[in-house]
C-alpha cells in the first residue's frame, strides 16, 4: 500500500498510521456528505405542520380580522384559504392560511368578527389564525366547538375525580 504514496511527501506523512487516518477521514465525509444528500425532506405538509405547532406554542396574539374565507363550493361549510389582516406597532400585515389540513377547525368560520392572530416575536409576517392545539376563530353557535388541547384540561378539571380516566365525550 505505501508503494502508492508519492515519495515527495515528508517520512512522517508517509507511515501507515497517518494513510490509514486520512482514508478513514475521506470516508467519514464521504458518508456525511452521502447522508446529506440523501436523506428524506419533509414534506409541504410536515414543514406546515411544524410551523403550526411552533406558532401555537410561542407565538405572541393579536387582534386581527378575516377579510376573505372563500369555500371551495357553496354548499361546503368548510373554506380552504383563511385571508386575514392584523396590525402590529403601527404596521398592517396581510396573511393567508391554508386550512385544508385543519377542515374539522375552521366549520362555519364567522368572517363578521374579530379574530385572535398568533405571529412570531421576531418575524410578525409569519402568523396563523388556527392550529391543530389553537384557535382564534370564531365558529357559529350551532356547530359544535372542536376539542383544543387546552380545553381538554379545563374539562378535566371540571369533571368529576372518578371520572377523569375516562374519556370525554362531546356533542352527545
Amino acid at each position: 500500500m505505501l508503494e502508492f504514496i508519492p515519495e515527495d511527501l515528508s517520512l512522517p506523512l508517509r507511515s501507515p498510521r497517518n494513510v490509514a487516518a486520512a482514508v478513514a477521514a475521506a470516508a467519514a465525509i464521504g458518508g456525511v456528505a452521502w447522508y446529506l444528500l440523501r436523506r428524506p425532506r419533509p414534506t409541504a405538509e410536515e414543514i406546515e405542520h411544524a410551523r403550526r405547532v411552533h406558532l401555537a406554542s410561542i407565538g405572541r396574539i393579536t387582534d386581527g380580522s378575516i377579510t376573505e374565507a372563500p369555500y371551495l363550493q357553496e354548499d361546503m361549510p368548510t373554506p380552504r384559504l383563511i385571508v386575514y389582516n392584523y396590525r402590529i406597532g403601527g404596521v398592517s400585515y396581510e396573511a393567508a392560511q391554508d386550512v385544508t389540513a385543519l377542515a374539522e377547525l375552521v366549520r362555519d368560520v364567522r368572517t363578521d368578527l374579530p379574530v385572535q392572530v398568533r405571529y412570531e416575536p421576531h418575524n410578525p409576517a409569519n402568523s396563523i389564525v388556527v392550529a391543530e392545539s389553537w384557535s382564534g376563530l370564531r365558529l357559529s353557535a350551532d356547530v359544535p366547538r372542536p376539542i383544543l388541547g387546552i380545553d381538554r384540561h379545563m374539562e378535566d378539571r371540571h369533571r368529576p375525580v372518578e371520572d377523569r380516566h375516562k374519556p370525554a365525550t362531546h356533542g352527545d
